[in-house]
């Protein structure tokens, strides 16, 4: 060791070495300054009440009802005396006349006729008419109604047998069947062409299990099979169930005005009560427009009752709040401001002493129809009395004289309430309606003020 000096030397430095603090990193302290904010912000979030804003635009609303409403009609079947060979020669829903030839059995128009040349092309009105049919399937087809994809694929096979028509061609045929009376011609028949409104049950109106027999579909026929239905009347009549609430709706209500779905028209017709099998059914008259409907033995319609016009306001906006009504002979209005009032209350103590002071409160309204003030209910307690100025008659303040729940909305960016008695709405699943104040208002959902 004595020959190494520097080796003590070097053990002696190490003896001085001392450790030092450990350094902060920056980035970890502002990640978790981060951290901590955005759980505060979740916190506050969560434990916050929310506000969703609502654009509520002008425009107009209907309380109604919609049915599938049973068309009933003056139904003829027109059967075969011959078994053969079928050829139609009116189109469906085509007018006939009386003796108008509408089919022949057993012998065909074109071996008789050489003037009557079969369509093999479809004309612009039968393009545009198939494309009706297809639309409409499009539009309406839910996997719930499978079934309707057949009556899809009957009223196909119809628009296209349409277009080898030729009303002229069954004058010149023998074995041809006239229309006995003036009516509409339908291929089609359901099995309920004799039903009235007396025989209706709700199974009549169960769309799921209607069944209808295209007879177009039919190159031949036996003796007695059917052959072509008529309508032999202008007069028909819509038929639809009626629960108590539409009932009492239309208790007094003699003409209603109803608008078909199927072309978005609308009519008035006379409207009354009926009893079916098992139950009350509406019935609506009608004495126009078969024609257009003369195919269909449902029809979805929607009954007008009654029409606004306002803003339309979703219900989550909308609140209640509890107020005091003092009868306006018992307030003194500020002569500054009309929403301000002052009130004179007498309290009495749990001695029997009274204490009498002056109150200034703000108003929320005036109802003019009643002549009273709705004012903040905090500013006076059950029991206290509201002394009219200059006089020493009282107004006890009490819950079954005094308070009054309002309905109301909250504004975004204002506190406006609307009561309950200057609303003219009506009331849906999702919203209701209120007289228009102005053509755009924003509103927040909340529980009020």
């Amino acid at each position: 060791m004595a020959f190494f000096p520097w080796r003590r030397q070097q053990y002696r430095r190490s003896d001085k070495i001392r450790s030092l603090p450990t350094s902060v990193n920056v980035g970890t302290l502002i990640f978790g300054l981060i951290l901590i904010y955005i759980l505060i912000t979740l916190l506050l979030y969560l434990t916050q009440k929310h506000i969703a804003g609502y654009e509520v635009v002008e425009g107009t609303i209907s309380g109604n009802y919609r049915y599938n409403a049973i068309a009933l009609k003056e139904e003829e079947i027109i059967n075969s005396d011959v078994s053969g060979n079928v050829n139609y020669y009116a189109r469906e829903g085509a007018k006939a006349n009386t003796d108008m030839v509408v089919c022949s059995v057993g012998i065909s128009a074109l071996s008789e006729s050489s003037n009557s040349p079969v369509v093999t092309q479809l004309s612009e009105d039968d393009l545009q008419d198939a494309k009706n049919e297809i639309m409409t399937f499009s539009v309406n087809f839910s996997e719930n109604m499978f079934s309707e994809v057949y009556s899809f694929k009957s009223d196909m096979q119809g628009v296209i047998l349409q277009s080898s028509v030729n009303e002229e061609a069954g004058e010149h045929v023998s074995g041809s069947y006239a229309a006995p009376a003036p009516g509409f011609v339908v291929y089609s028949i359901d099995g309920m062409e004799s039903l009235t409104a007396e025989d209706l049950t709700m199974d009549c109106f169960n769309v799921g299990t209607y069944q209808s027999e295209n007879l177009r579909l039919k190159n031949s026929v036996n003796a007695g099979d059917p052959l072509y239905k008529l309508i032999t009347n202008d007069n028909w009549n819509l038929c639809f169930p009626v629960n108590d609430a539409l009932k009492r709706d239309l208790e007094d209500v003699s003409t209603i005005r109803v608008r078909f779905l199927k072309d978005n028209v609308s009519f008035s017709a006379p409207i009354e009560m009926v009893n079916g099998k098992d139950g009350v059914y509406g019935k609506i008259s009608l004495k126009t427009s078969l024609v257009r409907y003369v195919s269909d033995r449902y029809l979805e319609i929607e009954l007008i009752l009654n029409r606004a016009k306002g803003l339309k306001i979703p219900v989550s906006s909308i609140t209640e709040k509890t107020f005091l009504e003092i009868p306006e002979e018992y307030v003194t209005v500020n002569e500054d401001t009309s929403s301000e009032v002052f009130l004179t209350r007498e309290t009495f103590l749990a001695d029997g002493s009274s204490s009498t002071s002056n109150v200034t409160a703000s108003v929320y309204s005036h109802d003019e129809e009643t002549g009273c003030y709705l004012i903040n209910p905090g500013l006076f307690e059950m029991g206290d009395y509201v002394v009219m100025p200059g006089t020493t008659r009282k107004y006890q303040i009490t819950d079954d004289t005094s308070v009054r729940s309002v309905s109301s909305m909250k504004m975004k960016n204002s506190a406006s309430w609307i009561p309950e008695t200057s609303m003219a709405f009506l009331r849906m699943t999702e919203s209701f309606w209120m007289p228009q104040r102005s053509r755009k208002t924003i509103l927040s959902r909340g529980n009020g003020l």
